[in-house]
């Protein structure tokens, strides 16, 4: 296996800086990392690609993914208040695919919450298409988050993974 580690080295430092802020709820700066064009998911189905013509828990693209942050600033949905406390723990970063301008990375993700006296823990297995970009290194243009109990019931996640 050949493996570019200047680029793992990248990409790890990309997605480590997108777990950090959202623990500590710096969400415009999350948007920023973004392609306008990008979309965030979390589809219920794991084995489903077709994510476009499928239910999903989440399917955000930039108007969405802001309206997202919005109400969590805001508190004015229930979920979001109180806030939850977060910490994601990011591990076992692969780079699948490097050509075309586009990365595809695949990683764990095991993110612990606090919320109204509860811990609650979440596991993912989270794959990024990232695009290069001149001015800040990498945009994401497509995360996919597949939660190990996607097809459990699901508690409301009142933040974003």
């Amino acid at each position: 296996m050949n493996m570019n580690l200047q680029l793992l080295n990248e990409v790890t430092a990309f997605i480590w800086a997108e777990a950090d802020m959202l623990d500590h709820s710096e969400y415009r700066e999350w948007l920023n990392l973004w392609n306008e064009k990008g979309v965030y998911i979390i589809p219920i189905d794991p084995n489903l690609t077709d994510y476009e013509n499928n239910l999903n828990y989440a399917y955000d693209d930039n108007h969405m993914r802001t309206l997202r942050v919005e109400r969590l600033e805001n508190g004015e949905a229930i979920s979001t208040a109180p806030k939850a406390n977060t910490v994601r723990s990011v591990s076992r970063v692969r780079v699948i695919q490097d050509q075309d301008n586009e990365i595809v990375l695949r990683c764990a993700q095991n993110l612990r919450e606090f919320r109204k006296e509860n811990l609650k823990h979440y596991t993912a297995d989270i794959t990024y298409h990232l695009v290069r970009d001149a001015a800040t290194g990498f945009k994401i243009n497509r995360k996919i988050i597949n939660l190990v109990n996607s097809t459990d019931t699901l508690a409301g996640i009142s933040y974003i993974l």
